[in-house]
């Protein structure tokens, strides 16, 4: 008969302030949120009541922002692993007070739990809105964002002592807004197949740090390599059995470090020169108020031709002031500059709030090509 796989708990673990003794207890908790909880405590309770349960693994969701949204297996084993280099990487120690304000459906919210639960954290649980800091008055060592809520949070950062961003790049605009702020911040790259993330560079370096901080860091026992496209691939057999090869073009700086350029995906082959329209958005960002992203159709002369999708009405005034401030932007070249601005009302997201790029593409195809 096989012993039921019951994961260990920190003895100094504790949930909105209620202590957890033993995992009895936790499951109490638990069931108390999906009881009486609301929506987003309903969902950390069903994730507790499945990390107390006796398989080894926990079926999570993909965010379905490069693709079709999927759901895998993943060992509770990996989970805790995960966390423990998460707390070795950022000297995260027991009894630090963290911020969840994350959803627990998925895979950054899960892993903020078990982190809490394995390394003994007193974790609070609020609402996972855009803005979740707008009603705390209390100070936190450690809490995980993703870059919309640290963009709606820039003005209350003095609550938290250290923060990680992810789910999304971010934005150079929203660098400029935090250079000079005490929290430490930092980008972190990963993705439901690594148990969250594998590597982290700090975004609001000190003066003398920050040429280095343009690299990403990668966490204790995981080694990093690229394949014949540049495209990244990961080796962290505490993390995961395979290895993992991704879609994300970098340039690699050692075994442990690289520069992250785009996805090999969305490459896009513009009369012969490769232009990642991720590098291209990070020198728009400062131009563009609103929600946007580069992309291509099909040209007879160029093959694919570049192009801006701007998410807001239509306004000819306004289209015309951009494209002329595309064009004297200096620090692009003349082949990272659109052909053609579309403007749609609203862009198609995943339900985590990814732009789903293809999509998008095509309510264009059909509103104006």
């Amino acid at each position: 008969m096989n012993t039921p796989y019951i994961p260990e708990i920190h003895d100094k673990f504790t949930v909105n302030n209620k202590e957890v003794k033993n995992p009895e207890n936790l499951k109490l908790i638990a069931h108390g949120f999906i009881r009486e909880g609301e929506v987003y405590e309903q969902e950390v309770g069903h994730f507790l009541v499945d990390w107390l349960n006796d398989k080894e693994y926990i079926i999570v969701k993909t965010s379905g922002s490069t693709g079709k949204p999927k759901k895998i297996k993943v060992r509770k084993e990996h989970m805790i692993n995960s966390a423990k280099a998460t707390g070795k990487f950022f000297k995260i120690e027991e009894e630090t007070t963290a911020l969840l304000c994350l959803p627990a459906n998925y895979i950054a919210g899960k892993m903020m739990l078990v982190r809490a639960m394995v390394l003994g954290w007193k974790i609070d649980l609020v609402p996972p809105k855009t803005n979740p800091l707008d009603t705390l008055y209390k100070q936190y060592d450690f809490c995980a964002m993703v870059p919309l809520q640290l963009d709606n949070s820039v003005n209350r950062l003095h609550l938290i002592k250290k923060l990680i961003v992810g789910g999304g790049p971010v934005s150079e605009h929203l660098k400029e807004l935090i250079q000079g702020v005490k929290t430490k911040i930092f980008e972190t790259y990963g993705m439901t197949e690594t148990v969250s993330h594998i590597a982290a560079r700090r975004v609001n370096p000190k003066k003398k740090d920050k040429r280095e901080a343009r690299f990403f860091k990668a966490l204790p026992n995981i080694t990093l390599g690229t394949d014949d496209r540049n495209c990244l691939v990961i080796k962290a057999p505490q993390l995961n059995n395979e290895t993992i090869i991704t879609n994300d073009v970098v340039a690699l700086k050692t075994y442990k470090k690289f520069l992250w350029k785009g996805r090999y995906d969305n490459v896009i082959n513009s009369g012969g020169i490769k232009l990642h329209p991720e590098e291209i958005e990070s020198k728009l960002q400062l131009l563009i108020g609103h929600r946007f992203f580069v992309t291509s159709i099909p040209d007879h002369v160029l093959g694919d031709k570049l192009i801006l999708i701007v998410e807001r009405d239509y306004d000819k005034i306004e289209k015309l002031a951009l494209q002329e401030g595309i064009n004297n932007l200096k620090i692009l070249t003349k082949f990272e500059i659109p052909k053609e601005i579309y403007f749609l009302p609203q862009f198609v997201e995943t339900d985590n709030g990814k732009v789903q790029r293809t999509k998008t593409l095509e309510l264009v195809k059909e509103s104006y090509l």
